[in-house]
């Protein structure tokens, strides 16, 4: 352009029909039309001064960086696409060229940036936003209300089976779409606003059947003048809910399973006769256990008393009035002590052919199975067993085996107990220790220890308790709690609660969610008990720890060199009573040869103990045990001893984890 024409060559370009802007050189506008003006959604005097990618959304900014420095910076012409925000709700895209050009002679180099005419190709418009979707791994389509058409751009691959051909009527989509799910649709391609919330719809595919899908719609007008479309951003949630479903179900049954053994744990601990054993026994054990019948046979005077349920096809005469030494299996394992998960018939004729059972097992179906476990465990005075029978072929689980070994240990405990006329309270204890696991013998790293005393007062039981076991992925879990009371119904609710985190963490075991999980838990069963929890999820590989609390006493943090520390955990209130709770967790690190020190209430609280001085005390003692040496155990013993020495009236427990 010569020197003439470069008088009033703003005019020129300005007075362009389509969007037209001269910038300097660093994106400050200069000069606009007033098509420019309105795509970007204001007017001229709110343009004029302002950096050119201050005036596009967001997410435009550093394209139009990008394009205005080329521009300015080389004699080549740079183009891309943008979006503008437009005058209504549908945003305007446009492909944009810049160039620098001289404008007057003599006078400022000015960057000329104006959109093309892409009339021919709008389909080069949509190139920014299907790579988008791709990289989120969404499906994009559009839909064109003039033609009643949804055409299928792309995005994640996974998604294209949705629409096998890439353009369909929206009837078609409409008829694909459940019909209850019409109306959301409808809204959704005719909404108001340049972006829609997500809806979800159920779409049945060709090939798979029915899909969740979550969408969302966008209005964008494709071109300065170019018509109005929606886009629509599409999600596949099918294998999540598929996922979420399988949970919920594993969950349910979970908890299911968790409130048998606590109705069957509560029932037995609160039994005060032989009489109400023996009902809770044959009332509650087939269906805990998946079996078709139950019987429960005690010894007096070396012979065997034996009730059954109606679900026993054998008749129990032939079981009662046994001698402890007859050839049979019942008798073997009250002898010995050593349960008996027999798998079918044949297995139980191998190894007592001269059984009282064999001449009865010509009348029933093959695959009869049976597992038998003793009320106490072997060298014990002989107190009896209890049978479990299934209809079919049957392998017990290991944690099928340990449960039923608990809770028969539980109903042992409860005869012996009532026959010395001690039953609500000796019961009681039994079913608080029962339900205080063993801690893992082993720990990769680590080395744990864990000490409990009951209260002074009441039934000498409460609802303090701890856990660890490892998960899934090598990871180990960590719990410590109080359920409010020191009598029968918080022993049951710590039990409840004990087993329901177990559950849950088998399937979810981030920290925040096991409480979230058993909080729902608690308020849908309307528990009459609340409990405190801190529960930690420890990787013995690197010591990285992960936790959450319900409203629990801080941890306590003891270093070999002597010195101590509080961490308040992060969390929500106390499980059980408010509903819909999200808990929070946070992430820590345990150091080498440091343990981390977690304790209920009644250890670091009481009568003229204030929380603050009682932690100070727990914490010194630790921390003295580990500089000196003593391991784990030692160091519970230490903590634990000083509180039942000094001022203890509530139960106590106290759980350390040291990392070697």
């Amino acid at each position: 352009m010569g020197s003439e024409g470069r008088m009033d060559a703003s005019d020129d370009f300005l007075q362009r029909a389509t969007p037209s802007a001269l910038l300097t050189r660093d994106g400050v506008v200069r000069f606009l039309n007033v098509p420019m003006a309105r795509a970007l959604g204001r007017s001229v005097e709110q343009c004029v001064g302002r950096p050119f990618g201050a005036l596009l959304p967001t997410s435009q900014r550093a394209s139009v960086d990008s394009l205005v420095s080329h521009g300015a910076t080389t004699k080549t012409v740079a183009m891309r696409v943008l979006e503008f925000p437009g005058p209504g709700p549908a945003s305007v895209v446009c492909l944009v060229e810049a160039r620098r050009e001289q404008v007057s002679e003599g006078g400022e180099a000015l960057v000329w940036v104006h959109s093309l005419d892409a009339g021919n190709d709008r389909g080069g418009l949509l190139i920014p936003f299907r790579l988008a979707a791709k990289a989120a791994s969404l499906g994009l389509c559009v839909y064109a209300p003039e033609e009643h058409t949804v055409e299928w751009l792309g995005g994640a691959p996974e998604l294209a089976t949705l629409f096998p051909e890439a353009s369909v009527s929206l009837t078609d989509v409409v008829r694909r779409v459940h019909p209850d799910d019409r109306k959301a649709l409808r809204q959704l391609l005719c909404w108001a606003a340049a972006r829609s919330p997500w809806v979800r719809l159920r779409f049945l595919t060709e090939r798979d059947g029915w899909h969740l899908l979550v969408c969302r719609a966008r209005r964008i007008i494709l071109g300065s003048n170019g018509p109005e479309r929606v886009f629509g951003l599409v999600r596949d949630e099918s294998a999540w809910e598929a996922r979420r479903r399988r949970a919920l179900v594993a969950l349910t049954v979970e908890r299911q399973r968790a409130d048998e053994i606590a109705a069957f744990s509560s029932a037995v601990m609160t039994a005060v006769t032989e009489q109400e054993i023996q009902q809770v026994v044959l009332t509650r054990l087939a269906a805990t256990f998946g079996g078709t019948g139950a019987a429960l046979a005690l010894v007096y005077e070396g012979r065997l008393r034996v009730s059954s349920d109606a679900g026993i096809p054998i008749p129990v005469a032939a079981l009662h009035g046994m001698p402890l030494d007859d050839p049979s299996a019942l008798p073997h394992v009250i002898r010995t002590g050593e349960p008996q998960f027999i798998p079918d018939q044949e297995d139980y004729i191998r190894r007592w052919p001269e059984g009282a059972m064999v001449p009865y097992f010509g009348q029933l179906d093959s695959g009869y199975a049976l597992s038998i476990h003793p009320l106490s465990p072997g060298g014990d005075q002989p107190l009896g067993a209890w049978l479990v029978t299934y209809d079919s072929e049957h392998h017990s689980s290991p944690p099928e085996r340990a449960l039923m070994g608990t809770l028969a240990d539980l109903a042992g405990q409860a005869i012996k107990r009532v026959r010395l006329q001690e039953a609500r309270v000796e019961l009681a204890a039994a079913l608080q220790q029962a339900m205080l696991p063993m801690l893992p013998e082993h720990l990769p790293g680590l080395e744990a220890a864990a000490c409990y005393r009951p209260s002074r007062d009441g039934l000498d039981i409460g609802g303090d308790w701890y856990d660890a076991f490892v998960l899934a992925d090598g990871a180990i879990a960590l719990e410590i709690g109080d359920v409010q009371g020191h009598d029968v119904d918080a022993a049951a609710t710590m039990g409840q609660v004990r087993a329901s985190m177990r559950a849950i963490a088998a399937h979810e075991p981030d920290p925040a969610t096991v409480l979230t999980r058993t909080n729902d838990l608690l308020v849908a069963m309307d528990a009459v008990r609340f409990a405190s929890c801190t529960m930690l999820r420890i990787d013995p590989h690197d010591g990285r720890v992960t936790g959450a609390s319900a409203g629990h006493v801080p941890l306590l943090f003891a270093r070999e060199d002597g010195s101590h520390s509080v961490r308040e955990m992060r969390g929500g209130p106390v499980l059980g009573v408010v509903p819909g709770v999200d808990y929070a967790e946070e992430t820590f690190t345990l150091d080498k040869d440091a343990a981390l020190v977690m304790v209920t209430d009644g250890l670091v609280e009481g009568p003229g103990l204030t929380l603050d001085a009682g932690l100070e005390r727990a914490g010194t003692l630790a921390a003295q045990a580990i500089h000196g040496g003593l391991n784990a155990e030692e160091t519970a013993d230490r903590v634990l001893g000083a509180a039942v020495s000094v001022d203890h009236l509530d139960d106590v427990a106290v759980l350390i984890i040291r990392r070697l």
